[in-house]
C-alpha cells in the first residue's frame, strides 16, 4: 500500500499509551546520569558494524516490502519490526564477542536509533521510491492494460532499467533531507509536536537498553527465529508444488471452488497474516468489506459491457472496478488533505496566538529532562545555510537530469516541483506530527493532476507520472526525517548523525531497490491482472494521470455515476468516523483499507484477517504475553515469507522449474 495511507495502518504496541510516551520523557534520575555518562559524540554514533547490520535489514525489508508492493501494495509499517531487529542482530554480535573473550564496543540506544533509521531509510524507497505505483505505471504492459485512449498516446512508456531508475532516484531523494532542515528546532523542540510513530520508536528502543530489556529482548529473539523458520520453510515446502499455472497450496479452495472462484480462499501467505497481525482490526476488516462489495456484488457482464469482452480489459469489468478503487482513494485522500491542512492551520494560530504563554510542566523530573534534551538536541548544529546550499545544488541537479531521462517532462515542471515541496514538506511534516498521517501521496496525486493536464495529450500521461514521484518523494522523506528526529530527541542521539544516517540508508536504497525490483520484475510476471504479481497501485496511477488528461470522458458507461457516488461514501465515512461518538467509530470502516481489494481480490483479505483472529485469541489467552511478541511473532512471519523470495526469484531465473502442480478440481 501506498506509505501514506500505511501509516494509519498501527498495531497498538507501536503506537504506544500515553503513560509509555510519559516515562520516555521522564525516567528516573539514576537513569538519566547513567545515560549521560553513556552519550558519545555524533561520529562515534555512527559505527562500521551499524552500518553493516543497517544493510542486511534495509536488503532484507525491501525484498519484503517488494513483494508486499508489487502484489497488494498494502504495506504495513515496519519501523517496529526493524528497530527489533537492529536491537536484536548488534546485541547478538556484542554477546557472541564477548563469549569468545573479544573486547566489544557498548551497544547504546544512540547506536541502535541510528541503524534503525538508517534501515528504514533503505527500504522505504521500496515503495516510496514508486516501484509499485509510478515507476511501474511507465512501463509497456501497465500501457497496453490501460487500453486505447486519447491520452493514452502510443509510445507513452518506459521500460524499468537499472540505469534510468536508479538515477531517477539519486535525483530526488536527498534533496527532501535538506529542505526542512531549518525548521526542525521549531517542529520537534518548540511546538513539541508528538509524532506518534517516532515517539513509539523511541519507547521501544529504551525500553530495549534497560534492565527488562533483556529478559524481553531474550523472548522476543526466539519468538522471531522460530517462526521466522517456520515461516521460511514453510514457503519452501509450498514452492515444490506450484509447477504450472493456478497450482499449489496458493490456490487451495478453503470455501469451495465456487468461491474460489471469486478469490474468496486463504492462500497460507504468513506474509499477509504476519501483516493482519501488525495492523489494526478495523484495516483487516475494511479489506474484507471492499472484497465482499466488490467480488461478490458489482456484476454487470452483458448489461453494461458486452458479455465476450474480457473482464481484464478497461472496458469491462476491470476498468469499473479499477476506477471505483481511484474513487475511494481520492474522495479518502482529499477528505484527509483538507482535514489535516485545517488542524495543522488552526494549530500554528492558536500558537502564535499564545506564543508568550509560559510553558507549564509537571513536576522538577520533567523539566529537567526537557532541558536535558533540548540543549543536547541543539547541541549538534545543522548549518542552515549548508541545507540552503545542498538543497539548491541538488534541485540543479535534478532540473538536468530528469528531462534528459524523460523528453516529455520540461525543465520547469522540476523546477516548480522543487519550489512548491519545501512548503508542501512543512505542512506535511508538521500534519504528520499531529496525527501520525503522512499525507504524501495525497501531495503527489495532486502534483500528477496537474503535471499530467499541464503536459496535454502527447505528454500528460508521463509528465504526470513523474511529477508525480517527484513532488511524493519530496514531501514523503523530509517528514520521516522529522519522526526520525523526534526518535533522536527522545533517545539522546544526535541530530547530526541522525541526518548521515538517514543520507546512508538513502544511498543504499536508491540501489538496492532497484536491484531489487529488476529481479523480481525479469523472475515473476509482475503486472498480469489475472497473476499472483498484480501491481495493482501501477494502473491506478496511470489511470488518473490519464483522467488529468482528458477528464472524465476517460470513464466507461455509467462509470462516472458509480464513482461519484463511491467518492461521496468515501467522504461520508471519514465524516462518520470523525463526528460519531467514540464508542461507534471502531465500527466505521476505512476507505482506503476497502479500495484494495477491488483489484487485488479477496483472499489478501482473508489472510490478514486471519492475522487479527490469532491477536484476539492470544490476547484473551495471556494479553501480556502477546503485547511482548506478536510484533517479533508477525516480523517473523513476514520475513521468513518475505526472504524466500530472493531465492525463488534466483530458481524463476535459473530455469528451474517446481517438480508438482497441485491443482483442485470438481470431484464430477
Amino acid at each position: 500500500m501506498e506509505r501514506a495511507e500505511a501509516d494509519r495502518t498501527r498495531v497498538a504496541p507501536e503506537i504506544g499509551s500515553s503513560h509509555e510516551a510519559g516515562d520516555a520523557e521522564a525516567d528516573p534520575a539514576s537513569e538519566r546520569e547513567r545515560e549521560a555518562e553513556r552519550l558519545q559524540p555524533w561520529r562515534e554514533q555512527l559505527t562500521v558494524r551499524g552500518v553493516v547490520a543497517a544493510t542486511l535489514i534495509g536488503f532484507v525489508f525491501t525484498v519484503i516490502v517488494m513483494k508486499i508492493a508489487l502484489t497488494t501494495g498494502l504495506v504495513p509499517t515496519l519501523n517496529i519490526s526493524a528497530a527489533l531487529l537492529a536491537f536484536l542482530t548488534l546485541r547478538g554480535w556484542t554477546r557472541a564477542l564477548e563469549r569468545l573473550g573479544l573486547a566489544a564496543r557498548p551497544f547504546t540506544r544512540q547506536e541502535n536509533t541510528v541503524v534503525q533509521t538508517c534501515a528504514v531509510a533503505c527500504y522505504t524507497i521500496a515503495f516510496g521510491g514508486g516501484f509499485g505505483s509510478t515507476l511501474l505505471g511507465l512501463n509497456k504492459r501497465t500501457y497496453e492494460l490501460a487500453g486505447k485512449s486519447p491520452g493514452n498516446v502510443p509510445g507513452s512508456w518506459k521500460e524499468p532499467g537499472i540505469g534510468w531508475m536508479a538515477g531517477f532516484l539519486l535525483a530526488i531523494s536527498f534533496a527532501g533531507n535538506l529542505s526542512l532542515i531549518p525548521f526542525r528546532k521549531a517542529l520537534v523542540v518548540d511546538y513539541k509536536l508528538t509524532y506518534p510513530s517516532g515517539t513509539a520508536t523511541a519507547v521501544l528502543i529504551n525500553g530495549f537498553h534497560s534492565a527488562e530489556g533483556d529478559k524481553n529482548a531474550k523472548l522476543q529473539l526466539h519468538g522471531f527465529l522460530k517462526y521466522f523458520g517456520l515461516s521460511f520453510f514453510w514457503s519452501f515446502f509450498q514452492w515444490f508444488y506450484t509447477g504450472g499455472n493456478v497450482c499449489g497450496f496458493v490456490q487451495f479452495p478453503t470455501f469451495g471452488l465456487k468461491a474460489w472462484k471469486q478469490s474468496f480462499f486463504f492462500d497460507f501467505s504468513l506474509t499477509y497474516v504476519g501483516a493482519g497481525m501488525i495492523c489494526s482490526h478495523l484495516v483487516n476488516l475494511s479489506t474484507l468489506l471492499g472484497a465482499v462489495v466488490s467480488w461478490g456484488i458489482i456484476k454487470q457482464k452483458g448489461n453494461w459491457y458486452p458479455g465476450n469482452v474480457p473482464e481484464s480489459s478497461m472496458t469491462s469489468l476491470f476498468g469499473y472496478k479499477s476506477f471505483i478503487c481511484v474513487a475511494l482513494i481520492m474522495g479518502d485522500g482529499l477528505y484527509h488533505f483538507i482535514k489535516i491542512t485545517g488542524i495543522t492551520a488552526k494549530n500554528l494560530h492558536e500558537r502564535s496566538n499564545h506564543r508568550h504563554v509560559k510553558k507549564v510542566t509537571n513536576g522538577d523530573t520533567f523539566v529537567i529532562d526537557d532541558i536535558q534534551r533540548d540543549e543536547f538536541f541543539n547541541k549538534d548544529y545543522i548549518p542552515n545555510r549548508l541545507a540552503y546550499a545542498g538543497y539548491a545544488l541538488l534541485s540543479i541537479v535534478a532540473i538536468i537530469a530528469i528531462p534528459l531521462m524523460f523528453r516529455q517532462v520540461k525543465w520547469y515542471y522540476v523546477v516548480v516541483a522543487y519550489v512548491l515541496a519545501p512548503v508542501l514538506g512543512f505542512s506535511n511534516a508538521y500534519g504528520t506530527g499531529l496525527t501520525d498521517m503522512n499525507m504524501s501521496y495525497n501531495y503527489g496525486k495532486i502534483a500528477l493532476f496537474i503535471f499530467a493536464a499541464w503536459g496535454g495529450r502527447e505528454n500528460g500521461v508521463i509528465a504526470g507520472l513523474v511529477g508525480c514521484g517527484i513532488v511524493k518523494q519530496l514531501v514523503q522523506v523530509s517528514a520521516d526525517l522529522m519522526h526520525d528526529f523526534k526518535t533522536g530527541y527522545l533517545t539522546l542521539t544526535s541530530p547530526r548523525s541522525m541526518l548521515v544516517g538517514q543520507a546512508i540508508g538513502t544511498a543504499m536504497g536508491c540501489i538496492i531497490s532497484p536491484l531489487t525490483f529488476l529481479l523480481f520484475y525479469k523472475a515473476f510476471d509482475i503486472g498480469n491482472p489475472d497473476g499472483y504479481w498484480k501491481a495493482p497501485y501501477a494502473l491506478i496511477f496511470r489511470n488518473m494521470a490519464i483522467l488529468g488528461v482528458e477528464g472524465f470522458s476517460a470513464l466507461p458507461k455509467h462509470c462516472l455515476e458509480l464513482s461519484a457516488g463511491f467518492f461521496a461514501f468515501s467522504v461520508l465515512i471519514n465524516l462518520m468516523r470523525d463526528f460519531l461518538p467514540r464508542k461507534y467509530r471502531d465500527y466505521v470502516p476505512l476507505p482506503m483499507a476497502m479500495a484494495v481489494p477491488f483489484l487485488v481480490g479477496a483472499n489478501f483479505a482473508i489472510d490478514m484477517c486471519v492475522g487479527s483472529l490469532i491477536v484476539f485469541i492470544w490476547n484473551k489467552i495471556n494479553s501480556k504475553e502477546a503485547a511482548l511478541l506478536v510484533p517479533a511473532v508477525a516480523s517473523g512471519f513476514i520475513c521468513g515469507d518475505g526472504i524466500w523470495m530472493f531465492p525463488s526469484a534466483l530458481l524463476s531465473l535459473g530455469k528451474v522449474k517446481p517438480p508438482i502442480c497441485m491443482k483442485f478440481t470438481p470431484g464430477s
